[in-house]
């Protein structure tokens, strides 16, 4: 697994429209496995793919509360 940058406002990239997920296969468990450990690391409880630099609709979410 990965560490992602982290894209900020006002990069442009974050304006693009993003491509809807039509199946879920290797390559996008990857990159789920390396936004959870981007999103922890950055001490959130969401991330989007764009905000990654990857223009698909996908997020991962952990709303658990912390212990």
């Amino acid at each position: 697994m990965a560490i992602l940058p982290i894209l900020t406002f006002p990069d442009p990239r974050l304006r693009e429209v993003s491509e809807p997920v039509t199946e879920f296969g290797p390559e996008l468990a990857k990159l789920a496995k390396d936004m959870i450990e981007t999103m922890y690391d950055a001490n959130g409880i969401g991330l989007a793919a764009p905000q990654v630099g990857v223009l698909k609709r996908f997020l991962v979410i952990d709303t658990r509360p912390k212990d």
